[in-house]
């Protein structure tokens, strides 16, 4: 498995706690943080699976 897909998995995990935070909270700076990082690591994640794809592809 791809170290991006974890780090990627990670990063959403993070991001959708602190985006949760901001909205218990009330702080709008807060919730976006999260939500931005949530994003990141979605696309991380992505990555990750392409380059998983890729290799099991080229090593068939």
């Amino acid at each position: 498995m791809e170290k991006d897909r974890v780090e990627g998995a990670a990063k959403q995990a993070k991001g959708t706690i602190k985006e949760t935070v901001g909205k218990v909270t009330d702080d709008s700076k807060t919730e976006a943080e999260g939500t931005a990082e949530k994003a990141e690591g979605e696309v991380q994640n992505t990555v990750g699976g392409i380059k998983d794809k890729a290799r099991e592809v080229l090593n068939k």
